[in-house]
């Protein structure tokens, strides 16, 4: 039997991958014994969560979260983990059986790869034979590992005869200001979205899904997160490369939830109930040019305080922003184009959307400077919230002056199977 938790995790230890504890001061200590440079050096440092009692933090590893629930997949709701692998993929298939094979596939090794086991045995069964599971992971507990699935346009295209069961609302999405695109980094017919606080385990279920892949789908596109830059309940803040902290405002009860970002009935085709749109953003940062600029701007950008993560008319980071206040001179506190005022839910008609980002780092650029930035990744009922914040923000936000966004992508996410099924079952029935 396991033992729930409150988040939906489950305590039950699995034998094939032990329970550990980790203290921040043995995680750091081990990323430098790896010796990892560039991309991944900033992948592979986190923060811990606190435990009661005890002098450091400590990240429980051995959290598990069930995938045949039957309601919303995992790794949307849940407590973000501290590392995230993003990776986009086109279908080669021809068929949509073969569309419906890699499915079933994926669903049941995704399934295993959450209760911390291998895909599949490792010891050749003849000579010659090819490994199921690559092995990387294979002394590593869950570390709270979440697999998230979605769809993208084009594979409702003409190839599959899937048109009529689209998503009533997957539309690439339009062009919007500030658009840097680069082709290579946009789009794709598939998302996998791993998340896990180790993160050779978070790589190691993307490495196996996407070996899993081939012949079916080619790998498009990939970023590396780290440092959980999206604040989920009773969790502290974190922040993002520019040193402030990132979604103070986020959506944590249930009832946000299900009025801002799960598909009920009749909102959408049937076999989407329960489930959302994502959408996912590679946004760079000038890291150099901000880190030039004094604090004092930085924080009239934001509309916050840069330690304690306040609005700039408030005294702590849960104050509600007053965008009406002004000082001794008559001006506004708070700027109508600081980021803070134009992404606010009370000055975009009610609203809101789920953010669960993650910070990127690619190494040096051509022109020898830090080639980073967030990893946005947003869930809304509707991909019109987005596009409509994206809007006003791309429009006139003064943090455009530091930012890109370089790469993007939609993706309709259906909901969680249940035993014996498999993700998006429905949507060939």
């Amino acid at each position: 039997m396991s033992n729930s938790r409150p988040d939906g995790s489950s305590s039950e230890t699995v034998p094939a991958a032990p329970a550990r504890g980790l203290s921040r001061r043995r995680l750091v200590a081990g990323a430098g014994a790896l010796g990892v440079a560039g991309a991944a050096a900033g992948f592979f440092t986190g923060r811990a969560t606190a435990e009661p009692g005890e002098a450091g933090e400590i990240l429980d590893l051995s959290r598990r979260y069930e995938f045949y629930t039957g309601g919303h997949q995992a790794g949307i709701a849940t407590l973000p983990q501290r590392y995230c692998v993003f990776m986009t993929f086109d279908v080669t298939a021809v068929t949509a059986e073969a569309v419906k094979v890699l499915l079933a596939r994926w669903s049941a090794a995704i399934a295993q790869l959450m209760a911390g086991l291998p895909v599949g045995s490792i010891e050749p069964t003849r000579s010659g034979a090819v490994a199921a599971d690559t092995g990387e992971a294979l002394d590593l507990a869950p570390s709270g590992l979440t697999v998230t699935l979605g769809l993208g346009p084009g594979l409702f295209d003409e190839r599959f005869g899937l048109a009529d069961r689209r998503p009533r609302l997957l539309e690439d999405l339009p062009e919007l200001p500030s658009d840097q695109l680069r082709p290579p980094l946009t789009g794709g017919d598939l998302s996998l979205q791993a998340c896990a606080d180790d993160p050779q385990v978070a790589y190691h279920a993307i490495r196996d899904l996407a070996r899993m892949a081939r012949g079916s789908a080619n790998t498009r596109w990939v970023v590396l997160g780290f440092g959980r830059a999206s604040a989920g309940s009773g969790q502290t803040t974190p922040r993002n490369l520019l040193g402030f902290k990132d979604g103070t405002r986020n959506l944590t009860s249930a009832g946000e939830l299900d009025e801002h970002v799960w598909l009920g009935d009749g909102t959408d085709v049937d076999w989407m109930t329960g489930g959302t749109y994502q959408v996912v953003r590679k946004i760079r940062m000038d890291i150099e040019i901000w880190d030039a600029d004094d604090i004092t701007d930085q924080q009239g950008i934001f509309a916050r305080k840069k330690i304690s993560g306040a609005p700039l008319t408030g005294k702590s980071e849960f104050d509600t922003p007053d965008f009406s206040a002004t000082d001794a001179s008559g001006d506004l506190v708070i700027d109508p184009t600081s980021h803070v005022a134009l992404a606010a839910h009370e000055n975009n008609d009610g609203i809101k959307i789920l953010r669960r980002s993650y910070n990127f780092t690619d190494g040096i650029n051509d022109l020898g400077q830090l080639d980073a930035g967030l990893l946005f990744v947003s869930y809304q009922r509707t991909p019109a919230s987005f596009i409509a914040l994206q809007r006003r923000l791309g429009a006139s936000d003064r943090l455009n002056e530091y930012i890109a966004h370089v790469g993007s992508g939609i993706f309709a996410v259906p909901p969680a199977p249940t035993k014996g099924h498999f993700l998006a079952e429905d949507m060939f029935a």
